[in-house]
């Protein structure tokens, strides 16, 4: 008999009932450190005063009004965005799935309007993860997300990781936009360097095309700066923003240039709860915390500091480690062991780290866990590669 919840997740057997900051307790009162923030999301930690304030605040006042209407709260939050950042316009959506549906919509509009209908192409990478949506996993392409899904959403040409060449050869009079995650979250936190953001942005200029920029997972101060793109000095014309946006809350949004964006028009996209009152409410806060540059700059120490203990967690363990890759908080230990079992025993070692393609293991801690919180985690780490060496 089918489960009441639908069996696609391969669930942990863990129940958490309450969170504190970088830490989990389980139904059974033990207390876990979570190196996962939910997959990224939980830029503040857990039950941060700041944001429990906005969303009780606002929940008291107003939740939901729809579209139809004007919503402060959401004009306060595409305001910090648009002063922070490159963009000059926001649409809010509720996750990075929502987000890609309308990167590729507003690229594909934008050819459209500028009289080029036929330029709906959009080159993605391998490895990529752009959600579960039909145009999620079309521009990701792999066998793993479109297997039994057919027939695929056409318009996209799937390159291989870091080859400039290709691009290059790839691009023609179909082409309207360059899809890419800084850092590949999914496929094995992979960053993009620097000078191949550059490149794939002097590609887009040289030709006229937009380079639309995934930082659902990378974005939101994770890699050190507030959007991951800003190491390399560029801007993209479209950003997905989502996960650690809302702290928890479901939200994300589409960041664009003036021009990128002239083609959606009144009545050309919409979302009953994009951008409601009590998401934009908790964004406001995150965004307070996120984008003060005192804040990233601990973001980076801490970096630093959870960095080195891995290099030397590897070293201590080359049987079950390869190497450390990743940038900022989002860091990846690349694993000889197969990493759902260094997974499964981070959990009997009462830490949550998160599996990942390329037989990586993802860290993903919240951006403001303490000193002690790092000093605990290579504990509870070192705990976890030996019981794995010892198997």
């Amino acid at each position: 008999m089918i489960p009441s919840v639908l069996p696609t997740y391969n669930r942990a057997p863990l129940q958490f009932v309450k969170g504190e900051g970088a830490w989990l307790i389980e139904a059974d009162g033990r207390r876990f450190l979570d190196l996962g923030a939910g997959i990224a999301v939980n830029a503040l930690g857990h039950a941060h005063p700041a944001l429990v304030e906005a969303l009780t605040s606002q929940a008291q006042n107003l939740w939901h009004v729809s579209n139809l209407y004007q919503i402060p709260q959401q004009q306060a939050l595409a305001d910090k965005l648009v002063e922070t950042t490159f963009a000059d316009t926001v649409f809010f959506t509720n996750s990075g799935t929502e987000s890609c549906e309308l990167a590729v919509k507003m690229a594909r509009k934008y050819f459209y309007d500028k009289g080029q209908p036929d330029r709906v192409e959009i080159i993605t990478f391998e490895g990529s993860f752009h959600g579960r949506s039909s145009a999620g996993i079309a521009a990701a392409g792999s066998e793993k997300m479109t297997k039994g899904f057919g027939p695929l959403l056409p318009g996209f040409v799937h390159l291989p990781w870091n080859d400039h060449d290709a691009v290059a050869a790839a691009i023609n009079d179909k082409t309207a936009a360059i899809l890419i995650e800084p850092v590949q979250g999914e496929g094995g936190i992979r960053p993009l360097p620097d000078t191949c953001m550059k490149g794939l942005r002097d590609l887009c200029d040289e030709h006229g095309i937009l380079l639309i920029l995934d930082e659902v997972q990378c974005g939101v101060g994770r890699t050190g700066k507030l959007f991951a793109h800003e190491w390399a000095g560029i801007t993209p014309d479209i950003m997905m923003v989502a996960k650690g946006i809302g702290g928890g809350f479901p939200l994300g949004a589409v960041l664009a240039t003036e021009d990128a964006a002239s083609g959606m028009t009144a009545g050309t996209h919409g979302s009953t709860y994009g951008g409601n009152p009590l998401g934009c409410a908790v964004g406001c806060a995150v965004m307070d915390a996120v984008a003060d540059p005192d804040f990233l700059a601990e973001v980076n120490r801490k970096a630093g500091l959870l960095r080195q203990k891995l290099e030397g967690l590897v070293a201590s363990h080359p049987e079950v480690f390869e190497e450390v890759r990743g940038s900022g908080l989002m860091l990846g230990l690349k694993c000889k062991a197969v990493n759902i079992d260094v997974v499964n025993a981070g959990y009997d070692n009462e830490v949550v780290i998160v599996p990942a393609a390329d037989n990586v293991i993802r860290l993903l801690p919240p951006l403001n866990l303490t000193d002690e919180d790092i000093a605990e985690a290579l504990q509870r780490l070192e705990k976890a590669a030996k019981q794995v060496a010892a198997a």
